[in-house]
């Protein structure tokens, strides 16, 4: 898999994300301390790390899910929590799909929330489904997909909210190795023709180098940056 040339993203349609500074603790747990980071418009960033290193933290607080106790984060022009929650779409880690919707529905969940009519939602659903290679399982429930179908749902979810940034946390991490390998080919051909700022938080070095344009190494807690490095 090709990936794109660092010239390109300059032409990216993402937001880029600023973060200095960045501190923050649960009580007495200091889980971030002096976080900086700059992710270019368009860039993949892959952050890896032990648990409970803040990865996850980090990604709740660019999302605007909280705010951090020190430092501040932009995305694009977005400083506040709710204009940065407003840019950013969060992938975790569990589909979080509704059962009781089929997965055109829950595809155009974020669609549907914010307006768009249920033919609309649903047609542009069906053609991201079916550029993931799901489309043939539009009218299934979750219970009747595979893990790896679940999550090819989820990400159009994620994709169809259509926000400037998407924020990947351990996404394919409950995935078998065969169907997981797949899923890594199909994000990064999807990065490269969606043009998102993305960052991805995983264990697995292996992916963050095949996924991402950069890699950043977090120590344990409280995490900070100890090692940067271009993918191959």
């Amino acid at each position: 898999m090709t990936k794109r040339d660092p010239a390109e993203l300059t032409a990216s349609t993402g937001a880029g994300i600023e973060i200095a500074g960045l501190g923050h603790s649960f009580g007495e747990l200091e889980g971030l301390r002096g976080l900086d980071l700059n992710v270019a418009p368009g860039e993949t960033v892959a952050i890896v790390g032990p648990s409970g290193c803040g990865k996850s933290t980090l990604l709740e607080l660019i999302a605007g899910l909280a705010e951090p106790e020190a430092g501040t984060i932009a995305v694009g022009t977005a400083t506040s929590g709710s204009d940065r929650l407003d840019a950013c779409a969060w992938m975790p880690q569990r589909d979080l799909l509704l059962p009781w919707r089929r997965a055109v529905d829950n595809a155009a969940l974020a669609l549907r929330l914010h307006g768009t009519d249920r033919a609309a939602a649903r047609e542009r659903a069906t053609e991201m489904l079916g550029r993931l290679g799901v489309g043939e399982f539009a009218g299934s429930y979750p219970r009747q997909l595979s893990g790896g179908m679940r999550q090819r749902v989820a990400f159009a979810r994620t994709l169809l909210a259509d926000k400037p940034t998407l924020l990947l946390d351990e996404p394919l991490a409950a995935l078998d190795a065969i169907t997981r390998a797949e899923l890594q080919e199909l994000l990064v051909a999807t990065l490269a023709t969606e043009r998102r700022t993305t960052i991805l938080v995983t264990h697995d070095v292996e992916e963050a180098l095949f996924v991402a344009d950069r890699v950043l190494l977090r120590s344990p807690r409280p995490g900070h940056l100890i090692l940067e490095t271009d993918s191959p």
